[in-house]
């Protein structure tokens, strides 16, 4: 679902041009981040869904769909300074931060090292630890992406992506996550994320534990009750080292828990919502 309404441009922040979505009204902003190999497409149906009551803006995060994707550091701590200087350019602090799996945590840390800039924040679906950030350099020293390094891209036409999406995942939002990041080349269609970039989040992955406890804004953690990343016990953790976090689990997900069963989930972030009025 696309909303004309949005304004699309650029804002440039830390060094990098950030693509981003704007609905520009509403007395109140939230920043929506989304996860690896993703863009700030992934929440167009929430953007519709909350736009009437909040300005919600949902860049395209460094490396990823039209932003600059610059080789160097990609750490959580360097795109959430990308984040910061978002917010003080376009004047919106402070704001809820919503983040989806990587996103979440690009949001915690920039609640934890930015308080004044966060007033409320949504982690969906993301560990403080390290599960699955193992990573793999070639002999330039390039990061390979862990994930999309052996795709058949470019694909020779937009049907052969879904044939082969379909084949990597059951799930169809997952199918959908991936072609909201697919752009026709002279070459046929490939994705508009950096393989470096994806690479190099690996490369420079560390664990946040350490900030969990910096978090001082009303905080909810929401877990897919059959996620791949972020197990019970590791969401127990979280919610112990952040003071009064709010938690729920959404049926029937195994990592995108806003598109897997959106009934539960926005009956869930509802009722955050309604505890910040």
């Amino acid at each position: 679902m696309r909303d004309s309404r949005l304004k699309r441009g650029f804002v440039y922040v830390n060094r990098v041009d950030i693509f981003y979505r704007d609905t520009l009204t509403g007395d109140e902003t939230m920043l929506c981040l989304h996860g690896r190999w993703g863009r700030g497409e992934t929440w167009s149906e929430f953007i519709a869904r909350y736009s009437d009551r909040y300005r919600i803006i949902a860049p395209d995060q460094r490396g990823h769909g039209l932003s600059d994707r610059p080789e160097g550091c990609y750490s959580g701590g360097k795109l959430a300074e990308d984040m910061h200087d978002l917010i003080r350019r376009l004047g919106i602090a402070p704001v809820i931060a919503v983040g989806h799996s990587m996103g979440g945590r690009i949001a915690g840390t920039l609640a934890a090292r930015h308080p004044e800039s966060v007033r409320a924040l949504a982690i969906l679906d993301e560990p403080a630890g390290t599960p699955g950030h193992t990573f793999e350099l070639r002999d330039d020293g390039t990061p390979v992406d862990p994930l999309t390094s052996d795709w058949p891209t470019p694909y020779p036409t937009y049907q052969h992506a879904i044939n082969d999406l379909r084949v990597r995942f059951k799930r169809e939002t997952n199918v959908r996550y991936f072609l909201e990041s697919l752009d026709e080349t002279e070459q046929g269609y490939d994705y508009l994320f950096s393989r470096y970039a994806m690479g190099a989040l690996s490369r420079d992955y560390q664990d946040w534990y350490d900030l969990l406890q910096k978090i001082e804004c009303p905080t909810l953690l929401v877990r897919a009750d059959e996620s791949w990343c972020l197990s019970e016990e590791e969401a127990g953790k979280i919610r112990q080292a952040i003071r009064g976090c709010d938690y729920f689990e959404v049926s029937g997900s195994d990592h995108m828990v806003y598109a897997d069963n959106p009934g539960e989930f926005y009956k869930g972030f509802d009722a955050f919502l309604k505890k910040l009025l």
